[in-house]
């Protein structure tokens, strides 16, 4: 996918996480994008590593701040003490009229990760995105092994948690499949 191709699909996903509800940070973009490329198969060509808060991209980091550059997005300070929100610009409006076929083809797919993702905080998702990152790279290990991980790499998750992570990390594997049908 080309660059301005790129910068459509993200400040649509920007968008319909703001009206789901999304802080719209750059955790939840992150963890939204990297759903979007690894469970839904948009090629959007970021490398993910795991970081702080799980799943991240510095190339996606790069793009976020060539797109603010760009003026297709621009930070928003929403509340004193937190963190700003990635809000799309005017100007993004204009933008995304000029790519009514990449968006066509992956506007079902934003759509699904907006509605699944709009609504959870930056704990929950990275709870959530990190059990689906160690579960696509496991060789069949199992559910307790892996929840085994996720403890070893972010000790504030309770094996609880982490088991329920993987159970909601099956849940949204089946609406993928059965919303791509």
């Amino acid at each position: 996918m080309k660059r301005n191709q790129r910068a459509a699909v993200l400040a649509l996903l920007i968008r319909r996480m703001l009206s789901r509800g999304s802080w719209c940070g750059e955790t939840h973009v992150q963890k939204a994008t990297f759903f979007l490329q690894e469970l839904m198969g948009v090629d959007l060509g970021f490398s993910f590593v795991l970081y702080r808060h799980g799943p991240f991209s510095f190339e996606l980091r790069d793009e976020l701040s060539l797109m603010q550059a760009d003026d297709l997005i621009s930070l928003q300070v929403r509340q004193p003490g937190y963190g700003p929100a990635l809000v799309p610009t005017q100007f993004s409006d204009v933008y995304l009229e000029r790519f009514p076929k990449t968006l066509g083809q992956h506007q079902a797919s934003i759509e699904f990760i907006a509605n699944e993702l709009g609504g959870m905080n930056v704990a929950e998702l990275e709870r959530i995105a990190t059990a689906f990152f160690i579960a696509e790279r496991s060789d069949g290990t199992s559910v307790e092994d892996m929840a085994q991980e996720l403890v070893g790499l972010k000790p504030h998750i309770s094996i609880e948690d982490a088991l329920q992570a993987f159970e909601d990390i099956e849940r949204l594997k089946d609406r993928a499949k059965a919303h791509s049908l």
